[in-house]
């Protein structure tokens, strides 16, 4: 198609516009690369004529809108080209610690691991071949795009796939594996979406939209009509969906609540991404300011039209779930299954775990499903997840405890926090009255008590004369302050020792009582990542001399340590 390669330079399946042409601008405040954080289509004047005009005459009810269970029975003759029956696995642990059956709907399962390929290809599937000969485009960074393409190449239909300047290479060259012809256009998605309408336009192409099409939400649907052959949907009592544009909560709440109405349908969002909740809340279609991207692949500004005209008749609750809780609920995933979930993707995981927090009942035989939607997530994202899973798990709590800066202060501390086992530990010594101290703790009790747990150990903590703080829900905490404590300190007679030993339970805890010098301690950093050799950065205050008494001291430690007084790195970032 010679139209698509004007006035671009090619690279690797990958067309970076370099032309001179004028393209619709997009304001600098939006620059978002996260799928769907688009401006919305303005409401249409009469959607149900639109409807009509793209669904055949025997697929629509006597009210001109779509019969969805037709459209979902016929979709399966063509959506199982392409996709597969994904299972339904019985979470053991997790459905043993929340004391119910957890039951999983494998979607991350998919040929691109992701829901996203059954709607995407029934809609191409049922497309007229007198006109998808010349192709479809689509504006995707994310697993629509993955879709598309897949689908496209099934199909031997031309796809286009159009995504912002700015998109991850591990996106946009997975997307030219799978066949798709990747057009990297504008700073955002507004822009990226502009473009897309363009070509659609001068092109002749078909747009594939992401969720608010009936075919697109009748391929979405055969998640539904599956479950009803995998499981009693007698005993099942909600089923918990990725909210994101609707196109999934939609098509499995239509078939299922005509087929089982008592079931529940549960939406769930991320608590800055929640579109659906503030849209349901209103009674119309709301357009967010700003979108959170942690769960980028429903990152949305707004529902479609004919998905919340869905939604509202299907959805009994949406539930907001927070960052922390999303990376539990990976973390849960990677326990039972083995599998990583994308953050999107385990969006359903973690509403069902705060259902049953919120919703306590005595019948362990309650069957509870979450239909895990995704699993592409990039591998550097891997740590912020594993950083933030205790704390979303309410298994980790974060403190700030302020204690007089003298000796013997230190060992009190540790000695009034035992038994717990410490994951974090940051200290720099700051003036000659108080010491800050950043503390993590393991906590020990199961999670309904967890909260009492904590207001125990604070309680214990300030009967010692400690000032402590609970950071565990603080943000700023969270997500900076734990790796900038310390900095510059002109203490005198300092010497910076860095520490070895195997990171084994109890570990720190013996290497802390071990450490007690008469000396002043002015430094200690320490962080459990995971590894099988905990370190540990020591800074002690010696005269010199007692030097003497020090290396002697050193010795009997009988720990390896290197000597980092005379680091340049140390002179230059924490030596006042």
């Amino acid at each position: 198609m010679p139209s698509l390669l004007e006035n671009a330079e090619s690279t690797n399946g990958i067309i970076h516009e370099v032309d001179d042409q004028p393209r619709p601008e997009t304001p600098a405040g939006r620059m978002a690369l996260t799928d769907y954080s688009i401006n919305p289509s303005p409401p249409s004047e009469n959607s149900r004529s639109k409807i009509r005009d793209a669904i055949p005459e025997d697929l629509l009810l006597p009210d001109g809108y779509p019969d969805y269970l037709r459209m979902i029975a016929s979709a399966t003759s063509r959506v199982y080209e392409a996709c597969k029956v994904t299972p339904l696995t019985h979470a053991i642990n997790l459905s043993n610690r929340l004391e119910c059956k957890v039951l999983l709907k494998r979607e991350d399962t998919q040929p691109v691991f992701s829901f996203k390929l059954r709607g995407a290809y029934n809609k191409m599937a049922h497309l007229d071949r007198s006109v998808s000969w010349k192709g479809v485009v689509c504006c995707s960074a994310g697993n629509h795009a993955q879709g598309v393409a897949y689908s496209a190449r099934k199909l031997k239909i031309p796809a286009t796939i159009i995504m912002p300047e700015g998109t991850p290479s591990i996106k946009h060259t997975n997307v030219a594996r799978l066949g798709g012809h990747v057009v990297l256009h504008g700073a955002d998605f507004d822009a990226a979406k502009e473009e897309c309408a363009r070509r659609a336009k001068q092109d002749g192409l078909i747009n594939i939209p992401p969720f608010d099409d009936p075919y697109v939400i009748a391929g979405q649907g055969t998640i539904g009509s599956e479950l009803f052959g995998q499981v009693n949907m007698a005993n099942v009592e909600a089923i918990f969906c990725c909210a994101g544009g609707g196109g999934l909560t939609a098509g499995i709440g239509f078939y299922v609540k005509r087929m089982a109405p008592h079931v529940k349908i549960i939406a769930v969002e991320a608590y800055d991404a929640n579109a659906l909740a503030q849209s349901l809340r209103k009674g119309e279609r709301v357009v967010l300011k700003e979108v959170g991207l942690f769960a980028d692949g429903a990152a949305v500004k707004t529902l479609g039209e004919e998905t919340f005209r869905l939604c509202k008749e299907v959805v009994d609750e949406v539930i907001e779930v927070t960052t922390d809780e999303i990376c539990a609920a990976i973390k849960d995933m990677y326990d039972d299954t083995r599998s990583g979930l994308e953050p999107a993707g385990a969006l359903s995981l973690a509403g069902l775990k705060k259902y049953v927090s919120q919703n306590p009942s005595q019948d362990s035989n309650r069957t509870l499903i979450a239909v895990t939607s995704g699993a592409n997530m990039n591998f550097d994202r891997l740590r912020f997840v594993a950083e933030r899973a205790a704390v979303g798990e309410g298994k980790e709590a974060l403190l700030s405890v302020s204690i007089p800066e003298r000796p013997g202060a230190f060992a009190k501390l540790i000695d009034t926090i035992m038994p717990y086992a410490v994951t974090e530990f940051s200290y720099r010594y700051a003036d000659e009255t108080t010491a800050n101290v950043m503390i993590g703790l393991s906590l020990k009790a199961q999670a309904p008590q967890r909260q009492e747990e904590v207001m125990m150990l604070l309680e214990r903590l300030r009967s010692e004369d400690m000032d402590v703080t609970d950071l565990s829900g603080d943000e700023l905490a969270k997500s900076h302050l734990r790796y900038l404590v310390g900095g510059r300190s002109n203490v005198a007679n300092e010497k910076i020792y860095m520490f070895s030993f195997p990171e084994r339970p109890g570990a720190l805890e013996r290497f802390l009582k071990t450490l007690r010098p008469r000396f002043t301690i002015t430094l200690f950093h320490y962080r459990n990542y995971g590894g099988d050799i905990a370190k540990v950065l020591a800074g002690i205050s010696c005269p010199e001399q007692d030097s003497g008494e020090l290396a002697q001291f050193l010795h009997d430690l009988d720990y390896p340590f290197t000597d980092c007084t005379n680091s340049g790195l140390y002179l230059k970032f924490l030596r006042a």
